[in-house]
């Protein structure tokens, strides 16, 4: 298997016959312009040094040597060994609340992305593990399947935002029964959910989930995030300016609530863990210590292919063909203009 690890540098290969041509269209201009000047029988005379033969020869090795160190730039690498290496770790699926309560400020700089931030630091400390978001609101969304790409994952979780799910609500309970049947259970991998919400639910159904989990030996934690007393909710402008704060219909402001023993209840049933969310602490570094604790188990194995650099083949032979160049006069040799000379005596 070949490849080029700088592939830009082939691309640049398309600039050779633009260089060719420039170069006859030039050559071929200078040359008219001296038969304008003197007589082509004069040029032997006027220039008799000069030799269209070697100005050639020339352009085409320097021409041939820029193609050679091109292509050593890109750096050819020939796949030299296939390994299979096992893949060890467990299964997590992250369940982020994107509802508008989320963007409440009693956890700076705001519900949502301090949980993007923590999920972010998580992700960057997983190894081996592979680690899937649902993002839920009024209705549940895969947003990234479970992988081991965690660079993938991360670009994937800066786009999330309160709009990523029109619908609004909070729907905790298809949340977790969308993670559940998400997971892929012929791998025999341990699995995990971790849930980041403000815990207020408001279309049930979530005994139901944390009785399947059970039933599927999956753990479920949680993060709470904001406060018990309730806080309002900012609403911002297209511009991005806060307008003032959500309102019902009677135009009252509304405030949003931590409900702590809705998410207390889940975890305790759901065999993990709930932690309160707050400005300082980070609370998916002790789920992720809790979660090392969790036997890993081997779920696959990816193929790698060692390469090999190549480019020396390239490069050595570009060197050689300069220096052949620079040493190698455009005039005629002394042995060629003897030739010269004998012909124009015999003739």
């Amino acid at each position: 298997m070949i490849r080029f690890a700088n592939i830009e540098f082939i691309y640049a290969l398309l600039l050779i016959p633009v260089i060719i041509a420039f170069y006859w269209f030039t050559f071929g201009k200078q040359n008219k312009m001296l038969e304008k000047f003197a007589g082509t029988k004069l040029h032997s005379i006027l220039f008799p040094l000069r030799s269209k033969f070697k100005s050639n020869y020339k352009f085409g090795l320097y021409t041939f040597s820029i193609i050679l160190l091109l292509i050593a730039l890109a750096n050819p690498q020939v796949g030299s060994k296939i390994e299979e290496v096992k893949q060890i770790g467990i299964d997590v699926y992250i369940l982020l609340d994107v509802s508008k309560s989320m963007l409440a400020e009693d956890i700076k700089p705001s519900r949502l992305e301090k949980a993007k931030f923590e999920i972010s630091r998580l992700i960057q400390r997983l190894k081996g593990d592979r680690i899937g978001l649902i993002v839920f609101a009024g209705q549940a969304y895969v947003q990234i399947p479970l992988t081991s790409d965690y660079a993938a994952a991360n670009l994937f979780l800066s786009a999330v935002d309160v709009n990523s799910v029109p619908q609004p609500g909070t729907a905790i309970g298809p949340a977790l029964e969308l993670a559940l049947k998400s997971f892929r259970y012929v791998d025999g991998t341990k699995k995990a959910i971790v849930l980041i919400t403000d815990g207020e639910d408001h279309e049930g159904e979530i005994d139901a989930a944390v009785s399947d989990a059970n039933s599927r030996d999956v753990a479920i934690y949680a993060i709470g995030l904001g406060s018990p007393t309730g806080v309002p909710i900012p609403v911002y402008n297209q511009a991005g300016v806060q307008a003032g704060y959500k309102k019902d219909n009677q135009g009252n402001i509304v405030l949003t609530k931590l409900d702590e023993a809705t998410l207390k209840s889940i975890t305790e049933k759901g065999n993990g863990k709930y932690y309160r969310g707050s400005n300082t602490e980070d609370e998916l570094e002790s789920i992720y210590n809790d979660l090392a604790k969790i036997e890993q188990s081997e779920y696959g194995s990816k193929k790698i292919t060692e390469y090999e650099d190549r480019f020396y083949y390239f490069l050595l032979p570009a060197i050689l063909i300069l220096l052949i160049d620079f040493f190698v006069s455009s005039n005629k040799s002394k042995l060629f203009m003897r030739f010269e000379k004998l012909r124009e005596v015999e003739q």
